[in-house]
């Protein structure tokens, strides 16, 4: 089920499902400890002697509050006759997570409403050794397990403090817990449990007939008690009324930046997004400097993992996007924590807790008799080549210094080490969907790129003998790209090549959306015969042709796979990022105003497909448009936010080129193409591609 709304301040991440349940509670990194591990924390309402909780029986509308990461939130339950207008929060400075309830009365009579608060806490990612018992000093109750403690406190219209509370055990001897408790309006006021245990408290609102009544809920975080009670001592003194105002006041300017398009150069519901998606992602970054992908808990029953880890190439692409809206301190972090975690021979790992500990991984080190190193050489390229870009929008050069050789260099180094000494292409590596193992189109390309950038590192620190080794290895890892991963039959790249035990190559060439990047990263151009072979066979194969539409990632992919007899018309799901990819072509390669109309469409078509709240999952099913996967995936909205950005800055200069501001005649037709493309990548001026020369399979 998606998470329809995250809520976090860097250190604290609260999400909550389709029926507005809260369903993660990660603390004190996002992505790290998760104090829920998806186990629901219910909230429920008892009124005429009839109990609900929120759920399926409620008519929901979960959204924000425009540009902030406060929720807002109605639900209506008719049985009832009861409607509740609530607002949530992680405060940006304070570890607590704030609700605000409504209550509107339906009926006219005047009505004793209870609301119900449960605690399903497994602290620290398990359920033992937990206790819970009733504060008296702070009128609250407090979960605690070693140096994580959590203080769940409350007010109404006439006090602060809960007097309705059960503390007690659950998933043990049969025991579901005090939410079964509560479901006949009253509470057994058990003081303390242990061990596996879980606790609800209640709010006694009075509502006048057709009238409302208010009430607040939070939850306090920290590592001792002294920790919570103080915040909670906070929350009481500032109010919960002031902190939803400053934390509203502090993402409204947040995400209120320079570059937001003019009246009429945006869609709404696309400007909205845009907006949307940079606070989306902002919630699943760590004040440390990780870049999570997905912090989403139902992926566990598909693999008994979780998407919570920053792998390094998803942090490049969504640090991208934060370079070009201008977040430098946000990328500053995430390019301080790559310097940190990157191994002294040059290359990451596959995946990195938020704490920069190694994550969990498939890759193997030792593979057909022999030792070998279990990376996505790519991770370790597109870190050079976003923190190139981040030096070129930010001239940052005190952040850059310390981190010149320690990254690098030393990932430069590598990257020219790890090559076959014969054809000259790096040498076998994991690729991008973590799936096969071989010399890939997408992963060379990432080579050059990292190279490149590191080669203009060196060479504006000075070392020119150093950034002449970079550039001449980037362009001979080009030419090899031409000599052995393109099919002259086909007439374009393969998606990877294994190599043969007697020389050469066999080419798999199955259609993939990852070789964009060939032209996205600047190493061919984007009008190159090559180049345009091979996009044309990417939007032929790969668009999804039913009513949904959207790019898959591959041919046949099988990962959540919807459809499995009819792989000619949905050669898999549609994902948001392979789309945006074709988005970002077509921008690329545009050089009228008009034709940016269909990236236009297409940006559209991803607005069209976020839930209310403006989340984005990684695939949407191609017959319904029903989110797969994890939602929110943070690349989806970083690729939204690089191609809506893409769109913007190429059509204001094709703008002012239409205006006289190019060359004589006034157009684009005097523009080399490459000034129109490569958005990604590194201006070297117009070359034109040799005949390639391949072995094919």
């Amino acid at each position: 089920m998606p998470r329809d709304i995250p809520i976090s301040n860097g250190s604290m991440l609260v999400t909550f499902d389709h029926d507005y349940v809260m369903r993660d509670f990660f603390f004190p990194q996002v992505g790290g400890e998760n104090h829920t591990i998806g186990h629901p924390c219910r909230f429920g309402v008892w009124v005429d002697g009839q109990f609900s909780w929120m759920g399926p029986e409620w008519r929901r509308d979960l959204r924000y509050d425009a540009s902030t990461l406060v929720t807002q939130v109605t639900a209506r339950h008719d049985r009832l006759q009861v409607e509740l207008r609530c607002r949530d929060t992680v405060d940006f400075h304070l570890n607590v997570y704030i609700k605000e309830i409504v209550v509107k009365n339906l009926t006219d009579r005047p009505r004793d409403v209870r609301l119900f608060f449960h605690h399903d806490l497994h602290i620290s990612g398990n359920e033992v050794g937990d206790t819970v018992n009733f504060d008296p000093p702070s009128q609250a109750l407090v979960h605690y397990k070693g140096k994580r403690y959590f203080l769940m406190g409350c007010a109404d219209q006439a006090k602060y403090g809960i007097d309705h509370f059960a503390c007690g055990v659950k998933e043990s001897q049969n025991m579901e817990g005090t939410w079964r408790d509560a479901e006949d309006g009253e509470l057994s006021g058990h003081a303390i449990a242990h061990g596996s245990v879980d606790s609800t408290f209640r709010i006694s609102l009075q509502v006048p007939p057709g009238g409302q009544a208010m009430a607040y809920y939070w939850v306090c975080a920290g590592t001792c008690y002294g920790d919570v009670t103080k915040i909670n001592q906070d929350v009481r003194q500032k109010t919960p009324q002031a902190l939803f105002k400053r934390t509203g006041n502090y993402w409204n300017l947040w995400v209120s930046k320079e570059f937001y398009p003019g009246d009429g150069e945006l869609p709404p519901k696309v400007l909205w997004l845009l907006r949307q998606s940079l606070l989306v992602v902002r919630t699943q970054i760590d004040n440390g400097g990780a870049i999570i992908a997905a912090n989403d808990t139902d992926i566990l029953s598909f693999a008994r993992d979780t998407y919570s880890y920053m792998w390094p190439r998803d942090g490049a692409f969504v640090a991208v996007a934060l370079i070009k809206a201008g977040y430098a301190e946000v990328a500053r972090r995430f390019f301080f924590l790559c310097h940190q975690i990157i191994t002294p021979y040059g290359y990451f790992l596959h995946k990195y807790g938020p704490d920069g500990s190694v994550g969990s991984s498939w890759h193997p080190w030792w593979r057909d008799g022999k030792r070998e190193l279990p990376i996505q050489e790519d991770e370790t390229a597109l870190v050079l080549w976003a923190l190139w870009l981040f030096f070129e929008k930010f001239h940052d050069l005190e952040f850059i210094k310390p981190l010149y050789r320690g990254l690098i260099v030393r990932a430069a180094d590598f990257l020219v080490s790890f090559r076959d000494p014969t054809t000259k292409l790096p040498l076998p590596s994991y690729d991008l969907w973590e799936e096969r193992h071989g010399v890939h189109t997408y992963t060379v390309a990432t080579v050059v790129a990292g190279l490149r950038a590191a080669a203009n590192f060196t060479r504006a620190f000075g070392e020119v003998e150093l950034a002449a080794k970079y550039r001449d290895t980037a362009d001979e890892i080009k030419q090899a790209m031409q000599v052995h991963l393109f099919h002259r039959g086909l007439n374009r790249f393969a998606r990877n090549a294994q190599p043969n035990p007697t020389g050469g190559y066999t080419l798999d060439m199955t259609i993939d959306a990852s070789l964009v990047v060939i032209w996205y990263l600047g190493v061919f151009d984007t009008h190159d015969p090559l180049v345009a072979s091979t996009m044309q066979a990417i939007r032929d194969r790969l668009w999804v042709k039913t009513d949904v539409g959207g790019v898959a990632r591959y041919e046949a992919d099988y990962y959540q796979q919807v459809e499995r007899n009819d792989i000619g018309r949905v050669p898999g799901n549609p994902w948001f990022i392979c789309t945006l990819w074709w988005a970002q072509y077509l921008i690329a390669k545009s050089q009228r105003e008009e034709e940016l109309q269909e990236a236009l469409i297409l940006l559209q078509w991803v607005a069209d497909r976020a839930l209310p709240s403006g989340v984005l999952a990684e695939q949407v099913n191609p017959y319904t448009n029903e989110p797969l996967s994890v939602s929110p995936l943070t690349w989806s909205h970083a690729a939204f936010v690089t191609t809506t950005l893409e769109y913007l800055e190429k059509r204001r200069m094709l703008q002012r080129f239409s205006n006289g501001g190019a060359g004589s005649d006034g157009g684009v037709s005097s523009l080399p193409h490459d000034v129109l493309a490569h958005p990604g990548g590194q201006y070297r001026g117009r070359q034109k591609s040799p005949a390639p020369h391949t072995k094919s399979s």
